[in-house]
Order: C-alpha cells, then structure tokens, then sequence
C-alpha cells in the first residue's frame, strides 16, 4: 500500500466515507518526509507532533526517568500558568488555557506511560520501584488502584482475550459508551460527542474513579491519599488558594482528564470482523492496533506565490490549532505508537517508542506482518468506529456483560 493525501473532508465529520479511512503500509514515510523541506530546527518538535521521524532522523536515546521528569514538569508549569492568571485577572486570565493544557498533558502522562509501563513491571524493569511509581500515580490521579489494574491489563488486554468481551477496552465501549454494533457511524459520533459533553456521565466516571481506587488500595494507602488531598484542602484555605485548587488542579483532573480519556479510547484498537475466523496468531493481532499519527502532507514545493501563500497558511493552522491539541491533549506519549506496544510490550525501548518502532519497521518487523498506520484523530475515532459498527452483534452483546461492577467498567476507562 502506499500513502496517499488525505481528501478534502466532506460537510460533517462522521458522515466522512470509510475510505478516506484505510490504513497504510508504514514502510511509506512521505507524509513526514514531505516536512523536511521546512527548517532543521522545526524538524524535532514535528517528528514529536506528528508521532514519527523523517527517513534516517536520529534518535534521541530517551529513557524512563526522562519522561517521568517531564510529565511532573508539564504539570508545575501548568499550575504556575493556572496561579499568574487567576493573580492577574484580566487579560491574564487567557493564561488559563496553556496552563490547563500544560497540567492535563503531565497527568495524561502519568497515566498513558508512566503507570501503564509500571503496570507491565518495565518502568525501569525493577519491580520494587515500577510497583511504588504506580502506585503513588494511582493515589495522585484517583484512577483504579495498580495492582488491580496490572492484573486485568496484563490477562485480559493484552493475552488471548485481547478485543474480546473480557478486555477492558471492549467492556467501555459497550457499556461506558454504549456504543453497538450495528450502529451506524455517524450515530456513534453523536453517542460519543454526547457522553462527552454530558454531566452525567462525567460525574459517574469521576465517583466509579474513586470508587475503584478505594476499593482495591490497602488501609495505609487510602490513608496517604486521603491525607494528601485533605492537606491541599487545608493549604487552600489557610492561604486562600481554593481557586486554583479547583481551576487549576481538580478541573484538569477531572472534565479535562476525562474527555481525553474518551477520545484516546476511541482511538486504540479495532475491533475483529465477523469473516475474520482465525483469532490467534500475529497477523490476527496486529491487524486490531494501528499506529495513529498526527499531521499532514505539506504543500508541494513546486507551488508559487498566493498560491504557495494560501497552501502554508492552511496547513500551519491545521497543524497548530487541529493537529497539535489532538497530539498534546489527547493522543499523549507513546499513544501514537501503540501498536509498537502491542507486539512489543516489554521492550526496554518503550521511552523511545518513536524511534523504536521506526527501527522495527526498516529492519523487517521481526515475526510480525507489516505495520500499518492511519493519520489524524479524528480519522483513527471513524475507524474504530467503522470496525464496531461491522461487528458481530451476537459476539459483542452487553447482555453478557450485565454482572460486571460499574465501578471497574468505568475505572478500567483507560486500559
């Protein structure tokens, strides 16, 4: 397969045909390599936007520690970011959303790398370390305890019940979402769009959230978590620092951190067709996880004048104001790199997991067929969407699921 320009998106989003949505071979990197025309500088920040290097970048050689400091640094950043708007008030008040950007991204993560790679002991591969790193993000977040987490994600995501009614990711889509087979794709954005923006639903995510963690964690650690949020309520009134607690803290914690949650789910894996008999195997598997890359081709550098003007300026607001909030907010860390993940979950390249699976796609994807990948968010969501749809009802029924703990189907949101 080859890669082909994205065509110009119809009038509304999930009425967007299925074909504009086919996945491609990833051993075709003309989209990334057509933004090597634009300066040496830029070409770092875009290999990181867009989840993918030019043909023969370097890699950096990132480690776990490096992530884990600038996952805390986002999150300072965005709190001081938080503190000067509400002190300046006014036009400093547009400081408000850099510094929830800044906060949201350091917790998504936390939560996306950090506990996940915790969660599969392959933080810093020592078990001591991975299991209290995870567990201090799991008290920090509010998010289901690690322990509980690490067994289900490790049994039922990623062995034989992987995009079967025993993994998570399958149970929120049914249940979270309510989302069907057999529904068609554009009902299923309005479902989405309507979970998202809906009250009710964020206020059940965020009680199965403390429900969850409170039910599996030991005495002492719902002890320290409990004291560590009682503390910053007592901090925030002695100090008079309640709005930035709620604007700056719980807000991103809670609306912000759940919204991305939603979309990030809808991105990650495809669910199996009723023709498809065989569900073993590495082909079986590779074909439900695509790599999710952000970006576009550039304008071609044969265009001139207003024309060559108008292309530019149309791609550097795509890439700024559509592009780079999908990447910052939603598709966080090594999201864009999933599928990297999934045939390789315990490599100790996962910090460079941009490089990483770059290098496993030149030299021949080891056992494993072809990768593929898609590009843009909200093409990746119609994908997933698409596969749900064309499910086999019967196999996807959550009726069969009518048992299982609201609690952990909305705490297990984010596998």
């Amino acid at each position: 397969m080859t890669i082909t320009e994205i065509p110009a998106p119809p009038a509304t989003v999930a009425e967007r045909p299925a074909a504009t949505y086919r996945t491609h071979d990833s051993a075709d990197n003309s989209v990334r390599d057509s933004m090597r025309q634009l300066p040496g500088v830029l070409q770092l920040p875009l290999t990181f936007l867009t989840g993918r290097p030019y043909s023969g970048q370097r890699s950096l050689h990132l480690t776990p520690t490096v992530h884990l400091l600038t996952a805390g640094a986002s999150i300072a950043a965005g709190l001081a970011l938080t503190a000067g708007a509400l002190g300046g008030g006014g036009w400093w008040l547009l400081l408000l959303l850099p510094g929830w950007a800044g906060t949201l991204h350091g917790a998504r993560n936390l939560r996306m790398m950090i506990f996940h790679q915790c969660a599969h002991r392959n933080m810093w591969a020592r078990r001591g370390p991975d299991a209290l790193a995870g567990r201090i993000v799991a008290g920090l977040l509010v998010v289901q305890h690690f322990e509980r987490y690490s067994a289900e994600h490790v049994a039922d995501h990623h062995a034989l019940h992987h995009m079967t009614l025993r993994d998570p990711t399958v149970q929120a889509f049914l249940v979270s979402l309510q989302l069907r087979p057999g529904m068609t794709r554009p009902q299923m954005w309005r479902r989405l769009l309507g979970k998202i923006f809906s009250p009710v639903f964020h206020a059940r995510f965020l009680w199965a959230r403390i429900r969850s963690y409170a039910h599996s964690a030991a005495p002492a650690e719902r002890l320290l978590t409990g004291g560590f949020y009682a503390g910053l309520a007592v901090l925030a009134t002695l100090l008079g620092g309640w709005p930035l607690l709620l604007l700056g803290w719980l807000l991103p914690m809670t609306l912000f951190f759940q919204v991305s949650n939603a979309l990030r789910l809808c991105v990650k894996h495809t669910f199996p067709s009723p023709d498809v008999t065989q569900r073993r195997g590495k082909e079986y598997f590779a074909s439900l996880t695509n790599a999710i890359f952000i970006g576009e081709p550039a304008p071609s550098p044969r265009l001139r004048g207003p024309a060559a003007a108008r292309a530019w300026l149309r791609w550097w607001a795509r890439m700024l104001l559509v592009h780079f909030p999908a990447r910052y907010l939603v598709l966080t860390g090594d999201t864009v790199c999933h599928d990297f993940h999934h045939r390789r979950p315990m490599s100790r390249q996962w910090a460079d997991y941009i490089f990483a699976r770059e290098e496993d796609v030149r030299s021949g994807h080891r056992g494993w067929p072809p990768y593929r990948e898609i590009w843009g968010l909200v093409p990746a969501i119609s994908l997933v969407l698409e596969s749900l749809s064309q499910a086999d009802p019967a196999e996807f029924d959550p009726a069969l699921l009518a048992g299982a703990s609201d609690r952990e189907l909305f705490a297990a949101f984010d596998d």
